[in-house]
Protein backbone atom coordinates (compact mmCIF):
# COMPACT_ATOMS: atom_id res chain seq x y z
CA UNK A 1 0.00 0.00 0.00
CA UNK A 2 1.48 3.42 -0.95
CA UNK A 3 1.89 6.08 1.32
CA UNK A 4 2.21 10.13 1.22
CA UNK A 5 6.28 9.32 1.08
CA UNK A 6 6.02 6.98 -0.96
CA UNK A 7 4.13 9.41 -3.79
CA UNK A 8 6.37 12.89 -2.97
CA UNK A 9 9.25 11.10 -3.65
CA UNK A 10 8.51 9.49 -6.79
CA UNK A 11 7.08 12.81 -7.79
CA UNK A 12 10.08 14.24 -7.12
CA UNK A 13 12.22 12.00 -9.05
CA UNK A 14 10.40 12.93 -12.16
CA UNK A 15 11.02 16.67 -11.60
CA UNK A 16 11.41 18.48 -15.32
CA UNK A 17 13.41 21.81 -15.06
CA UNK A 18 12.13 22.94 -18.60
CA UNK A 19 8.94 22.45 -17.71
CA UNK A 20 8.66 23.57 -14.45
CA UNK A 21 9.93 26.90 -15.82
CA UNK A 22 6.97 27.02 -18.27
CA UNK A 23 4.89 26.23 -15.68
CA UNK A 24 5.98 28.85 -12.80
CA UNK A 25 5.46 32.04 -15.97
CA UNK A 26 2.21 30.01 -16.51
CA UNK A 27 0.38 30.19 -13.47
CA UNK A 28 2.03 33.67 -12.53
CA UNK A 29 3.89 32.96 -9.56
CA UNK A 30 6.23 36.32 -9.72
CA UNK A 31 5.74 38.33 -6.89
CA UNK A 32 2.60 40.40 -6.39
CA UNK A 33 1.04 38.00 -8.91
CA UNK A 34 -2.05 35.93 -7.93
CA UNK A 35 -0.12 32.40 -7.53
CA UNK A 36 3.25 33.76 -5.42
CA UNK A 37 5.59 31.31 -4.14
CA UNK A 38 3.95 28.17 -5.90
CA UNK A 39 6.62 26.15 -6.62
CA UNK A 40 6.63 23.61 -8.82
CA UNK A 41 8.11 20.04 -10.04
CA UNK A 42 7.14 20.64 -13.67
CA UNK A 43 4.59 17.89 -14.31
CA UNK A 44 2.19 17.50 -16.73
CA UNK A 45 -1.65 16.65 -15.51
CA UNK A 46 -1.62 13.34 -17.29
CA UNK A 47 1.68 12.16 -15.32
CA UNK A 48 0.06 13.27 -11.96
CA UNK A 49 -3.43 11.67 -13.17
CA UNK A 50 -1.51 8.50 -13.73
CA UNK A 51 -0.09 8.53 -10.40
CA UNK A 52 -3.07 8.90 -9.21
CA UNK A 53 -5.09 6.24 -10.84
CA UNK A 54 -2.45 3.70 -9.82
CA UNK A 55 -2.17 4.50 -5.83
CA UNK A 56 -6.32 5.65 -5.58
CA UNK A 57 -7.53 2.15 -5.04
CA UNK A 58 -5.64 1.70 -1.60
CA UNK A 59 -4.24 4.90 -0.73
CA UNK A 60 -5.25 5.81 2.86
CA UNK A 61 -7.44 8.51 3.57
CA UNK A 62 -5.39 9.88 6.49
CA UNK A 63 -2.14 10.13 4.23
CA UNK A 64 -3.96 12.82 1.94
CA UNK A 65 -3.62 16.08 4.25
CA UNK A 66 0.52 15.55 4.12
CA UNK A 67 0.03 15.79 0.58
CA UNK A 68 -2.20 18.80 0.54
CA UNK A 69 0.53 20.14 2.87
CA UNK A 70 3.21 19.47 0.01
CA UNK A 71 5.27 22.42 -1.41
CA UNK A 72 4.91 21.38 -4.76
CA UNK A 73 1.89 22.52 -6.44
CA UNK A 74 1.38 18.91 -8.38
CA UNK A 75 1.88 17.30 -5.19
CA UNK A 76 -1.18 19.35 -3.79
CA UNK A 77 -2.77 17.95 -6.76
CA UNK A 78 -2.09 14.65 -6.72
CA UNK A 79 -3.55 14.64 -3.20
CA UNK A 80 -6.95 16.64 -4.49
CA UNK A 81 -7.66 14.69 -7.25
CA UNK A 82 -7.04 11.76 -4.70
CA UNK A 83 -9.65 13.04 -2.26
CA UNK A 84 -12.00 13.49 -5.98
CA UNK A 85 -11.33 9.94 -6.33
CA UNK A 86 -12.65 8.72 -3.32
CA UNK A 87 -15.24 10.69 -2.86
CA UNK A 88 -16.86 9.52 -6.58
CA UNK A 89 -16.36 5.87 -5.32
CA UNK A 90 -18.60 6.75 -2.62
CA UNK A 91 -21.10 8.81 -4.51
CA UNK A 92 -22.46 6.19 -6.78
CA UNK A 93 -25.95 5.57 -7.60
CA UNK A 94 -26.32 2.81 -5.76
CA UNK A 95 -24.26 4.15 -2.09
CA UNK A 96 -26.06 8.00 -2.33
CA UNK A 97 -28.17 7.02 0.43
CA UNK A 98 -26.27 4.58 2.35
CA UNK A 99 -25.38 5.69 6.03
CA UNK A 100 -21.90 4.15 5.62
CA UNK A 101 -21.32 6.30 2.59
CA UNK A 102 -22.95 9.36 3.76
CA UNK A 103 -19.91 8.85 6.51
CA UNK A 104 -17.15 8.81 3.64
CA UNK A 105 -18.46 11.64 1.85
CA UNK A 106 -18.99 14.05 5.00
CA UNK A 107 -15.15 12.64 6.30
CA UNK A 108 -14.21 13.56 2.74
CA UNK A 109 -15.80 17.09 2.40
CA UNK A 110 -14.60 17.90 5.68
CA UNK A 111 -11.19 16.89 4.94
CA UNK A 112 -11.18 19.19 1.74
CA UNK A 113 -13.08 22.13 3.61
CA UNK A 114 -10.37 21.78 6.25
CA UNK A 115 -7.44 21.99 3.54
CA UNK A 116 -9.38 25.06 0.94
CA UNK A 117 -6.63 27.02 1.29
CA UNK A 118 -3.99 24.58 0.04
CA UNK A 119 -5.97 24.13 -3.35
CA UNK A 120 -3.86 27.64 -3.76
CA UNK A 121 -4.04 28.21 -7.40
CA UNK A 122 -7.23 28.32 -10.36
CA UNK A 123 -6.65 24.56 -11.98
CA UNK A 124 -6.60 23.26 -8.12
CA UNK A 125 -10.01 24.37 -7.05
CA UNK A 126 -11.24 23.97 -10.74
CA UNK A 127 -10.27 20.55 -10.95
CA UNK A 128 -11.35 19.72 -7.33
CA UNK A 129 -14.16 21.53 -6.28
CA UNK A 130 -17.40 20.72 -8.65
CA UNK A 131 -16.35 17.30 -8.14
CA UNK A 132 -16.49 16.70 -4.33
CA UNK A 133 -17.84 20.28 -2.84
CA UNK A 134 -20.51 20.44 -6.03
CA UNK A 135 -21.69 16.92 -5.84
CA UNK A 136 -22.11 16.66 -2.61
CA UNK A 137 -24.23 19.50 -2.62
CA UNK A 138 -27.01 17.29 -4.15
CA UNK A 139 -26.26 14.17 -1.96
CA UNK A 140 -27.97 13.45 1.79
CA UNK A 141 -25.33 14.64 4.14
CA UNK A 142 -25.20 14.80 8.00
CA UNK A 143 -22.84 17.87 8.36
CA UNK A 144 -25.37 20.24 8.39
CA UNK A 145 -26.76 23.34 6.35
CA UNK A 146 -25.34 23.37 3.27
CA UNK A 147 -25.43 26.70 2.32
CA UNK A 148 -24.03 28.17 5.41
CA UNK A 149 -20.85 26.05 4.75
CA UNK A 150 -20.56 28.02 1.10
CA UNK A 151 -21.14 30.83 2.67
CA UNK A 152 -18.34 30.58 4.92
CA UNK A 153 -15.81 29.84 1.90
CA UNK A 154 -17.18 32.66 -0.23
CA UNK A 155 -17.21 35.48 2.74
CA UNK A 156 -13.66 34.27 3.17
CA UNK A 157 -10.43 36.44 2.64
CA UNK A 158 -8.82 33.70 0.81
CA UNK A 159 -9.15 34.40 -3.18
CA UNK A 160 -9.28 30.25 -3.48
CA UNK A 161 -11.60 28.94 -0.98
CA UNK A 162 -13.85 32.16 -2.84
CA UNK A 163 -13.53 30.74 -6.25
CA UNK A 164 -14.23 26.66 -4.69
CA UNK A 165 -17.89 28.49 -3.62
CA UNK A 166 -17.97 29.89 -7.34
CA UNK A 167 -16.94 27.30 -9.01
CA UNK A 168 -18.48 24.10 -7.05
CA UNK A 169 -21.78 25.13 -8.55
CA UNK A 170 -20.91 23.62 -11.58
CA UNK A 171 -21.97 20.25 -10.83
CA UNK A 172 -25.24 21.48 -9.38
CA UNK A 173 -25.77 23.37 -12.71
CA UNK A 174 -25.19 20.45 -14.95
CA UNK A 175 -27.61 18.72 -12.71
CA UNK A 176 -30.43 21.06 -13.25
CA UNK A 177 -30.09 22.90 -10.44
CA UNK A 178 -29.52 26.87 -10.74
CA UNK A 179 -29.91 28.51 -7.29
CA UNK A 180 -26.72 27.79 -6.05
CA UNK A 181 -24.80 29.46 -9.15
CA UNK A 182 -27.06 32.56 -8.99
CA UNK A 183 -26.48 32.99 -5.37
CA UNK A 184 -22.81 33.11 -5.53
CA UNK A 185 -22.71 34.80 -8.89
CA UNK A 186 -24.55 38.05 -7.14
CA UNK A 187 -22.41 37.11 -3.93
CA UNK A 188 -19.46 37.50 -5.40
CA UNK A 189 -20.58 39.95 -8.44
CA UNK A 190 -18.61 43.02 -7.21
CA UNK A 191 -14.97 41.16 -6.50
CA UNK A 192 -12.01 43.04 -7.25
CA UNK A 193 -9.76 39.83 -8.52
CA UNK A 194 -10.03 38.81 -12.35
CA UNK A 195 -9.85 35.32 -11.50
CA UNK A 196 -13.41 35.46 -9.66
CA UNK A 197 -14.62 37.59 -12.92
CA UNK A 198 -14.30 34.67 -14.99
CA UNK A 199 -15.05 32.31 -12.36
CA UNK A 200 -18.90 34.27 -11.86
CA UNK A 201 -18.91 34.57 -15.93
CA UNK A 202 -17.66 31.03 -16.52
CA UNK A 203 -20.52 29.37 -13.84
CA UNK A 204 -23.16 31.70 -14.96
CA UNK A 205 -23.05 30.30 -18.62
CA UNK A 206 -22.85 26.55 -17.69
CA UNK A 207 -25.77 27.36 -15.36
CA UNK A 208 -27.86 29.16 -18.48
CA UNK A 209 -26.53 26.11 -21.47
CA UNK A 210 -27.50 22.91 -19.07
CA UNK A 211 -30.23 24.43 -16.25
CA UNK A 212 -31.49 27.60 -17.86
CA UNK A 213 -30.70 30.13 -20.37
CA UNK A 214 -34.33 32.40 -19.30
CA UNK A 215 -32.51 32.45 -15.67
CA UNK A 216 -29.32 33.32 -17.57
CA UNK A 217 -30.79 36.40 -19.11
CA UNK A 218 -33.22 37.10 -16.22
CA UNK A 219 -29.89 37.51 -14.04
CA UNK A 220 -28.10 39.38 -16.78
CA UNK A 221 -31.33 42.00 -17.23
CA UNK A 222 -30.82 42.18 -13.74
CA UNK A 223 -26.92 42.62 -13.30
CA UNK A 224 -25.35 43.29 -16.80
CA UNK A 225 -24.87 47.15 -16.19
CA UNK A 226 -22.76 46.82 -12.86
CA UNK A 227 -20.45 43.02 -13.63
CA UNK A 228 -16.93 43.11 -14.85
CA UNK A 229 -17.04 42.89 -18.99
CA UNK A 230 -14.69 39.91 -18.50
CA UNK A 231 -17.61 38.15 -16.85
CA UNK A 232 -20.65 39.70 -18.89
CA UNK A 233 -18.05 38.14 -22.25
CA UNK A 234 -17.97 34.55 -19.84
CA UNK A 235 -21.29 34.43 -19.28
CA UNK A 236 -22.92 35.39 -22.88
CA UNK A 237 -20.11 33.24 -24.56
CA UNK A 238 -22.75 30.34 -26.16
CA UNK A 239 -25.48 32.94 -27.36
CA UNK A 240 -25.78 34.34 -31.03
CA UNK A 241 -23.38 37.02 -32.34
CA UNK A 242 -26.35 38.94 -32.19
CA UNK A 243 -27.46 38.50 -28.91
CA UNK A 244 -23.60 39.12 -27.70
CA UNK A 245 -23.78 42.28 -29.34
CA UNK A 246 -26.77 43.72 -27.78
CA UNK A 247 -25.62 42.56 -23.93
CA UNK A 248 -22.57 43.76 -24.64
CA UNK A 249 -23.91 47.08 -25.99
CA UNK A 250 -26.18 47.69 -23.06
CA UNK A 251 -29.51 47.39 -25.74
CA UNK A 252 -31.40 44.42 -24.23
Amino acid sequence: MPNARDVIDHMESLLDEKQRQELLRFFKTGPGEYGEGDEFLGLKVPQTREIVKTAAKDFPLSEIPELLMSRWHEVRLCGLLLLVAQFEKQATKRLENDAMAISKRDEIVSMYLKYAGRASNWDLVDLSAPKIVGHWLLLPSNLGDKQAILDHLADSTCLWKQRISMVCTWWPSHEGYPSWCLRYAEKHLHHSHDLMHKAVGWMLREMGKHASMDLLREFLRQHSGEMSRTTLRYAIEKMSEEERQQWLHGTL
